[in-house]
């Protein structure tokens, strides 16, 4: 028997590092060959990293959170043959678990609560609540995660059969029946409404949400950003949505507000090519595009991400819902890469019927505009004297003031009101 020491690979061009996200193995799982041993994140894609080779694990590098550097020692193996170290035949030879170091607090274990002694009956049988250590990530694969996002379990208090506490499906399952799992049960138990609240969780800031953080603190210390806020008629836009819709009758992709702004921006920014750039604040150049990319804001179960609508230009309206839609569903299943999640020109972002009055949306750095959408509601307002009912929505713009002034932004926005407004006209060809 000897050593393999599996290395960090290049996950991506140009990547230095990788964060480890969560361990599908544990020390003493024997593993095949391409089985996925860890899923690593850099710059918002999650990927997983299968083995090279057949073995068994002697020892894993890095808790979850931890930043591991292209290269560094990931795994290792026991496995036949030569390997790539010098042969071991006694245990008291392996190297140091790399873990052995990080403090019990972060190791993925469980523990099982009871009720304190003195504590009020609860108005159900005992159960018992399997707690992880403030700040451990559980186990489990997306497909597990995304259902149980979907049912509304927390992951933190389901405990899990597989190999190193894996939640699996079927863990899943005991949990809505509220039955036990092997090594401890999960069912919640109820506490008397009066009773005080004293507990105190400590999250972790890691994976997609440390980007994130990362990202927005750049923004903000980098830009100086203004918003412009104007309010637009949709009542003649959302009368034509309706009926392609209804036309259509389901042989083509829903059409949302999105893709008709799309065309709205396609439209507008040639006018204002100083809005669809990005500026290299070091090298003090701003690049100005003549394609448009639009960055569509999309929520996950893990956070915000920005798949890419590349060359909006070229697509009609069904085109773009199409593409909005794809992207979407690749982000919130955790597939969209790399070259999906960047590139883009200009962001949308949008939160549908939760998109509340208006919004300061902060803008996606380099880009140096943002487009933020609000909710459509039904209101009065007059027109040409009489108080009529219409669809009205907010759109909540900022920009960067070192790129775009204020009379351009406002004048851009104004452009897409019409273009809004006068929905006709975003099927008409572009005037010379």
């Amino acid at each position: 028997m000897a050593r393999y020491v599996f290395k960090l690979p290049d996950v991506g061009e140009g990547t230095a590092e990788a964060e480890i996200v969560a361990w599908h193995v544990a020390p003493g799982d024997r593993v095949a060959e391409d089985q996925t041993l860890v899923d690593v994140m850099t710059d918002k894609a999650t990927v997983e990293i299968p083995s090279p080779v057949a073995g068994t694990v002697l020892s894993l590098n890095g808790a979850p959170g931890a930043m591991l550097a292209v290269g560094s020692d990931l795994v290792v193996l026991e496995v036949e043959g030569t390997g790539d170290q010098v042969p071991s035949d006694s245990p008291g030879d392996a190297p140091d678990d790399p873990l052995d170091d990080v403090p019990a607090a972060v190791l993925p274990t469980a523990t099982v609560a009871m009720p304190a002694a003195g504590a009020p009956a609860l108005d159900a049988a005992p159960a018992l609540l399997v707690r992880r250590p403030p700040g451990v990530k559980p186990t489990t694969s997306p497909a597990v995660r995304r259902r149980a996002w979907d049912l509304g379990i927390p992951l933190q208090f389901v405990a899990g059969s597989g190999p190193g506490g894996r939640i699996l499906h079927r863990d899943l399952d005991r949990h809505l029946a509220g039955g036990g799992v092997e090594g401890g049960g999960v069912a919640l138990a109820k506490r008397p409404s009066s009773s005080a609240r004293t507990g105190v969780s400590e999250v972790p800031v890691r994976g997609l949400r440390r980007r994130i953080a990362e990202s927005m603190q750049e923004a903000k210390r980098h830009i100086p950003h203004f918003s412009y806020i104007e309010e637009i008629d949709v009542t003649a836009l959302e009368e034509l949505r309706l009926h392609l819709n209804a036309e259509s009758g389901g042989a083509r992709p829903k059409l949302t507000l999105l893709p008709f702004l799309v065309r709205a921006l396609v439209r507008a920014l040639p006018k204002f090519p100083q809005i669809n750039a990005r500026y290299d604040d070091a090298a003090n150049v701003v690049q100005q595009f003549e394609a448009v990319h639009a960055g569509i804001a999309t929520q996950t179960p893990g956070g915000l991400v920005v798949p890419v609508v590349r060359h909006a230009e070229t697509l009609d309206l069904w085109q773009a819902a199409d593409a909005i839609r794809d992207l979407a569903a690749a982000a919130r299943d955790g597939k969209a890469g790399r070259e999906q999640l960047s590139g883009s020109t200009i962001t949308i972002t949008s939160l549908g019927e939760l998109g509340g009055l208006a919004t300061t949306p902060i803008i996606n750095r380099p880009e140096v505009a943002i487009v933020g959408v609000n909710r459509i509601v039904e209101r009065p307002v007059v027109r040409k004297g009489s108080i009529v009912v219409r669809s009205m929505m907010n759109l909540s713009c900022s920009f960067d003031h070192r790129i775009v002034d204020g009379w351009d932004a406002a004048s851009f926005v104004q452009r897409v009101k019409t273009s809004l407004e006068q929905p006709a006209t975003l099927f008409m060809d572009q005037p010379q």
